[in-house]
């Protein structure tokens, strides 16, 4: 036990002082220059001068109108077809309608 507590301090000792340690380095924050209070404002400047207009574009000729076309002829009728027979007259039928019932009250 006496040479297992040894041991390990020496594996700690060693293994802590194989780590290389960096320095620190400190990074100073540089000055910034804070602005005063704003100036007077300046004078107006002067209006520039207009420039001038172009020149107009020249007018197109306008085309003539095309010449309308001729009617087409009427098409020809359907034939008509062949008429059905006539149907069978009635015979003695009675048609009894029922009377309305009467209205209720609620």
């Amino acid at each position: 036990m006496k040479y297992s507590l040894l041991l390990a301090g020496l594996v700690t000792a060693v293994a802590l002082s194989a780590c290389e340690k960096q320095p620190v380095v400190v990074n100073n924050p540089v000055p910034v220059a804070v602005p005063g209070p704003a100036g007077a404002p300046g004078t107006t400047g002067t209006t520039g001068t207009t420039g001038t207009t172009g020149t107009t574009g020249a007018t197109g000729n306008t085309g003539s109108t095309g010449a309308t076309g001729s009617q087409g002829y009427t098409g020809d009728s359907g034939a008509t077809g062949a008429t059905g027979d006539t149907g069978a007259t009635g015979g003695n039928t009675t048609i009894i309608v029922p009377p309305t019932p009467p209205a209720t009250s609620n």
